[in-house]
């Protein structure tokens, strides 16, 4: 299998980090230079279907985008540890949490981070109303995770799933526009420094 990858955007080192907490190492990691355009060139599209990153090459040929996707299909052909869940119930509350996790926090600050930083103008039009909306909608998410964060070790129970990665890979690429956890949240603080000492996290950056 072959991963089509950039490090200077955050839905690729979603699906580095669970490679990592798995310890996939046998799939090729392929380069694709976003700045370049490297990703709107005829080759990739005829690959990917858009001009996304990551992109997953299946052994059988077939390429998938969206890293979620891309990750559930990881999952079951690594198994161990897992990260989406065990059992219905379990799974249930991993997805939930995923769910909130990227639509109330990851997302609205890649937006916040797109809109925002001088350096993305390049290849966005940007629109500082974004921007503004989306820190304000991750504002109000993380404060939903310090609620949650106070009752449980990990957002979705008591070990690291999907939901983890989907929201400190987030929050950690916000950093580009100086954004920062209030300190008063105590719990979300704590979890944040614990996502950041795991060594899966040294595999996106």
């Amino acid at each position: 299998m072959k991963l089509y990858d950039s490090r200077r955007a955050p839905n690729p080192r979603r699906v580095r980090w669970f490679m990592a907490e798995k310890a996939i190492e046998d799939i090729e990691i392929v380069d694709v230079d976003i700045f370049g355009g490297q990703h709107r060139q005829p080759e990739y599209l005829a690959r990917a279907g858009l001009p996304n990153v990551p992109a997953l090459e299946m052994d059988n040929g077939q390429t998938i985008t969206e890293s979620v996707a891309i990750c559930r299909y990881l999952e079951s052909v690594y198994p161990e540890p897992n990260l989406f869940g065990e059992e219905a119930c379990e799974v249930a509350v991993i997805e939930m949490w995923s769910r909130r996790a990227e639509m109330l926090v990851a997302t609205p600050l890649m937006m916040s981070v797109r809109h925002a930083h001088p350096a993305l103008a390049a290849i966005e039009t940007q629109v500082p109303e974004l921007a503004a909306n989306g820190r304000a909608t991750a504002e109000k998410g993380l404060k939903m995770l310090n609620r949650r964060l106070a009752e449980s070790e990990f957002i979705a129970g008591d070990r690291v799933t999907m939901a983890d990665i989907l929201a400190a890979t987030g929050i950690d690429f916000a950093r580009m526009v100086r954004f920062q956890p209030d300190p008063e949240l105590i719990n979300l603080n704590r979890w944040l420094a614990a996502m950041m000492a795991r060594p899966a996290a040294k595999s996106g950056v």
